[in-house]
């Protein structure tokens, strides 16, 4: 792993353990407001070939869930489909229960961002557009949009007695996701920009591996970068955590 992921040493035995316990990893920076149009053109992408998506989270509005570690999202694209997912984070693989890790729904995932990591296990699930839509308009509940394993997982997780139909959504945020393969490197990079209803935005760029690949990988990416121009530093924003922290001080200065 290139410096810039790598964390302090006494923590270099835990990622490699997460890494092991997990099915991929991400690489994953966040990108200065100011670098947005240079890394742009330097990394030759077509803003044309980007799709429209929207975001909405569930939480309270004082985010219990967040924190407690719960991520409760869903997302709707053009086409019609939509998406759901229920996050739990931190994790350590080992102690996830294997009818869990046996589902193809499930996933073990090691987040790498410059200067920190964590590991995440998650249950998808799948949606129309109109259906997040709805749920989003408050003309549907929100359990509606989620699965079996999803609601029970959910369960296990989140703070006793807040039940998932009682959540507020928190959003939403539209956003421009463009995957690709770069020249000069290998694989598919997403570039994602979230457009936040106050003006401000962040670019994230990521690149994801099967866990065996990941220092590899992690060599590669931080190469193109350099090659690239786009500089990593460890001042980094995280899209949910800027997302869930805006939508919750909205909506209490709503209510003032």
């Amino acid at each position: 792993m290139t410096k810039q992921y790598m964390p302090e040493p006494d923590k270099i035995p835990e990622l490699i353990g997460l890494i092991k316990g997990s099915d991929t990893v991400e690489l994953k920076l966040t990108v200065a407001d100011s670098d947005v149009r240079s890394v742009v053109m330097n990394l030759g992408m077509d803003p044309l070939n980007a799709t429209i998506r929207q975001v909405v989270f569930f939480d309270t509005p004082d985010l219990q869930l967040n924190r407690a570690g719960v991520v409760v999202r869903a997302r709707r694209r053009q086409g019609g489909r939509g998406d759901t997912v229920v996050k739990l984070r931190p994790v350590v693989p080992d102690d996830l229960s294997k009818e869990e890790r046996r589902s193809p729904s499930f996933g073990v995932e090691v987040d790498l961002i410059p200067g920190s990591f964590v590991c995440s296990a998650s249950y998808k699930g799948l949606s129309t557009a109109s259906e997040v839509r709805d749920v989003m308009l408050g003309e549907a509940p929100i359990n509606r949009l989620f699965s079996k394993d999803q609601r029970a997982f959910y369960k296990k997780h989140a703070p006793a007695g807040l039940r998932l139909k009682e959540l507020t959504a928190l959003g939403p945020i539209t956003l421009l996701k463009l995957k690709y393969v770069p020249k000069g490197f290998g694989r598919d990079i997403v570039a994602e920009l979230w457009l936040y209803p106050d003006g401000s935005r962040i670019l994230e760029l990521s690149t994801k591996c099967l866990a065996d690949e990941a220092f590899q990988v992690g060599a590669e990416w931080r190469a193109f970068l350099d090659k690239s121009g786009v500089a990593v530093t460890d001042e980094q924003q995280t899209k949910t955590k800027s997302a869930l922290a805006y939508f919750s001080a909205l909506h209490v200065s709503s209510q003032d």
